[in-house]
């Protein structure tokens, strides 16, 4: 194997050494080309003329010093470790100085010997000298380019959105690659400085305003976005343009994979809803974040969960000590094991299994780990299925709870944050209700404990585990019909990685029993959700893809909140943050309920529903 390796190298290196003799000789004969061809060009290409005169003499006498200083040059400005296929202004500027050095060697070599040439010829010898060149270095590009043009019919006609140096990339690499499929024919920019201006040959023909009348003029098949530095509020107008239209949307990668140069066709992907629902990057304080976590035995309870298993990626980024992931789903676990044990594989690593009602079992993990910060993301989460096993809610979400919060205190946690649901203000629902008594639990062992509790607060997360988004691109999938609840309906949205980093954030703002609430920005019509991925699927909705509105669930509210009328709210450091004020809880009525609810699995819905209620004030349901 290693023989194979050295030969495979030698080949390489005898290969380097062969193609870059080929370019000296090359370049030897256009030198000495270049200078018999500049005195051709002042005598008219009368050769019997020249040949009577000392002027190709003095060629003659220059030709092997400027030979050899010309190729000089050339290996002083690296001109022969160029790939000439995908140069850049800065060779082809490196190449035009170094044959104004050569064409300056070969003036005053010339100077000092007994012949002289005619005033005109050096500078000929120096445009001729630079066109052959340019032409051989790029004759591949050329050619490569007159292909591409022949394709160019076949290629979707597409509109550019952006006129800046990102555009300027993929116009670049349409117009370059083999690999494009798009035929760049136009340019929008609001700009209008721009307008009428023209990047590689390509017109910018208007702003915004011109999208739908320059699709129509233009015959565009797809539209591509090429500003990754744009605000979500501006990705979002610029979308509900374009939706207008029957292209397709196409948009480029994130503005930091610019920065690192892995931008290229192949990136660049169609639009997603995430594009409309998306907001203004978050800023976090990793400072403070690794002040807490770092050196630290951190456990996550449901950390194979949607939000658990992201913050188990985001931990293991902080110099912890020890990872515990804690889940009863064995796949779950499995799952987000391996992917750590991929991606950091210095990281110490528990992955347990078991359920957090089981009282037993969480006091022996954290007897045997006594882990300094808990995150417990461990619940069921679903509305319609609580509402029909309520039992389960109370006993996995509340018990749960409550467990994970005993042993914190037993065994000495440093932190514990919960992570909560606006679905806890104002329940209508046994979930929310179950959350509520959940926040509860956290500021009632606030006040007896040495450990930090806190709950974090916040609403749907994109593409977690049974959220609305997958479920309507199968149903789009599947061709229809799409089923929203409520033409009315709202929701606050935000992505995983998004609310994750706010929780980790809020967990070094904790003190004492908060209920820190995260800003979910503009709430978002499910109706509107849904037309906007039929259409951007390429449907038109009630025509290719029908809607049906199927009526709230059990439960289910018409919009959610994140703050209870009594909590009030204060700012932190983070303008995304924000703490609830507790509302004040009698320990001695809390423990008596929670006495009563451990025999939930006794009780019949109404009984616990009524129990519930009792806890929960703000708890309203539909009695039997």
């Amino acid at each position: 194997m290693k023989e194979t390796k050295t030969n495979l190298k030698r080949k390489s290196d005898f290969g380097r050494v062969l193609s870059t003799v080929v370019m000296v000789i090359l370049d030897a004969v256009i030198v000495n080309a270049a200078g018999f061809l500049a005195l051709l060009v002042r005598f008219e290409f009368d050769y019997a003329e020249l040949a009577e005169t000392q002027f190709l003499k003095a060629f003659l006498n220059a030709a092997p010093a400027s030979t050899v200083a010309t190729i000089a040059f050339f290996m002083i400005f690296r001109l022969y470790s160029v790939v000439w296929e995908y140069a850049g202004l800065n060779d082809m500027i490196r190449l035009f100085i170094a044959c104004i050095l050569s064409t300056g060697f070969d003036w005053l070599y010339i100077r000092i010997s007994p012949y002289t040439v005619p005033r005109s010829y050096s500078i000929l010898r120096y445009l001729i000298l630079v066109t052959i060149f340019v032409c051989v270095r790029f004759s591949g590009r050329l050619s490569r380019g007159m292909f591409l043009f022949s394709k160019k019919g076949a290629k979707k006609r597409t509109m550019l959105i952006g006129a800046g140096q990102s555009g300027d990339i993929v116009l670049r690499e349409m117009q370059s690659s083999t690999h494009a499929k798009n035929n760049i024919v136009c340019i929008i920019d609001d700009d209008r400085m721009k307008v009428g201006k023209r990047i590689r040959n390509v017109r910018i023909i208007g702003t915004r305003e011109d999208i739908v009348s320059a699709v129509k003029k233009y015959r565009i098949e797809e539209i591509i976005f090429a500003i990754p530095s744009a605000t979500a509020e501006q990705r979002r107008s610029l979308v509900k343009i374009c939706q207008q239209t029957d292209c397709k949307l196409l948009t480029l990668p994130a503005i930091y994979q610019l920065a690192n140069g892995e931008v290229s066709v192949q990136k660049i992907r169609s639009v997603d809803v995430l594009d409309l629902l998306g907001r203004d990057a978050i800023k976090i304080n990793l400072d403070e974040i690794s002040g807490y976590l770092g050196g630290k035995t951190v456990i996550v309870t449901g950390g194979g969960g949607s939000i658990g298993s992201e913050l188990c990626r985001q931990i293991a980024k902080h110099n912890i000590k020890k990872l515990v992931i804690f889940d009863i789903y064995e796949n779950n676990a499995y799952s987000i094991q391996q992917e750590l044990l991929k991606n950091y594989p210095e990281l110490s690593l528990e992955v347990l299994i078991g359920s957090v009602r089981d009282q037993k079992r969480v006091f022996e993990i954290f007897e045997k780990y006594r882990p300094d910060i808990v995150f417990h993301a461990a619940a069921h989460k679903h509305v319609p299925l609580m509402e029909d096993s309520p039992a389960e809610a109370i006993k996995n979400n509340v018990f749960g709870t409550y467990n994970v919060a005993l042993a914190a205190d037993r065994f000495g946690a440093k932190k514990m944050v919960l992570i909560s649901t606006d679905k806890a203000v104002n329940p209508t629902n046994v979930m929310g209700a179950s959350k509520r008594i959940c926040e509860m639990i956290i500021e009632m062992m606030s006040k007896k404990s040495k450990t930090v509790f806190a709950a974090v607060r916040f609403g749907n997360v994109l593409g977690s585990n049974g959220s609305v988004i997958p479920l309507f691109k199968k149903q789009i999938a599947n061709g229809g019909p799409v089923t929203v609840t409520h033409k009315d309906i709202i929701r606050y949205f935000m992505t995983i990685p998004e609310a994750v980093s706010l929780v980790l954030q809020a967990g070094s703002y904790a003190k004492d029993g908060e209920i820190f609430v995260l800003d979910m920005g503009e709430p978002v019509r499910i109706d509107d959700l849904a037309r906007n991925m039929i259409r951007l699927s390429g449907f038109e909705p009630d025509v290719d893809i029908k809607i049906k509105y199927t009526g709230l669930r059990p439960g289910e509210k018409l919009y959610e909140e994140l703050l209870l009328d009594t909590e009030g709210i204060e700012k932190t450091e983070n303008d995304l943050i924000f703490i609830g004020h507790p509302v004040g809880i009698d320990e001695s009525k809390l423990l008596s309920h929670l006495s009563v609810l451990e025999s939930a699995q006794d009780m019949t819905g109404e009984e616990l529903r009524k129990e519930v209620s009792s806890v929960v004030k703000e708890y309203s349901y539909e009695r039997n």
